[in-house]
């Protein structure tokens, strides 16, 4: 008796021990978006305690100020506009898929644009101005195939403007203004809508040279023919 009691309280625990290590696995995979944003919160400084309610130990950060997710708990946008943010920008951004909007302009924010972001498939708005941002536009954003709000204007990148980025077909807004970017100004693709206040102050940019109107040689007009006079 005591041979089968002492099995099944073996068994009991070997089962507590397995439903421990799939809820802590569950827990683990649920918030991988989570420590994404808790690891642009801890990049970041935040005078104003903006990202305050940021908590990592919460199985999904859907409850977050400033964080908004859909109905199967994934985020969907991050509005930190104006909030006084400095630091840099994380790789890890690059694993929210369902991100539609990213927000994180009027910001102190330094460094690179992650070339992570070009995995956010999803996104519809990527508004990065007003920091300080430094390097090349990411090629990597060429993939955003849904995006239709790129700003980046009044940062410090340098670099071509990637002639990739003329591949996404839906993109209606485009401010690249007040940068240090240098290069020819594409003009195929959705670049063909764009006019040159996208691309202001940009000293070293250049704009492609129309092309000329193609010569047509033009025929004299001919002149009247001269009667013909019958002889009968």
């Amino acid at each position: 008796m005591d041979a089968v009691m002492s099995t099944t309280s073996g068994s009991a625990s070997v089962w507590l021990f397995l439903l421990f290590g799939f809820l802590q696995l569950l827990k683990l995979s649920g918030n991988v978006e989570g420590d994404a944003l808790n690891a642009l919160k801890s990049n970041l400084v935040d005078p104003n305690n903006v990202l305050q309610s940021w908590d990592p130990t919460l199985v999904n950060p859907c409850t977050w100020f400033h964080v908004t997710c859909n109905s199967e708990n994934s985020v969907t946008r991050v509005d930190l506009g104006n909030a006084n943010l400095s630091g840099q920008l994380v790789s890890q951004l690059g694993v929210l898929s369902n991100l539609q909007y990213l927000e994180l302009y009027s910001n102190n924010i330094t460094g690179n644009i992650p070339a992570e972001l070009g995995t956010l498939t999803n996104l519809v708005s990527l508004d990065l101005y007003l920091n300080s941002l430094r390097g090349t536009i990411p090629d990597t954003l060429s993939k955003l195939e849904k995006l239709r709000f790129l700003r980046l204007n009044n940062n410090s990148l340098t670099g071509n403007i990637p002639m990739a980025l003329t591949k996404i077909q839906s993109l209606q807004v485009l401010d690249l203004s007040n940068n240090n970017l240098t290069g020819d100004i594409p003009v195929n693709g959705s670049f063909s809508l764009f006019t040159p206040i996208s691309y202001n102050n940009n000293p070293f940019l250049k704009a492609l040279p129309a092309s000329p109107p193609s010569s047509v040689p033009s025929t004299p007009p001919s002149s009247p023919g001269l009667p013909v006079i019958v002889f009968l």
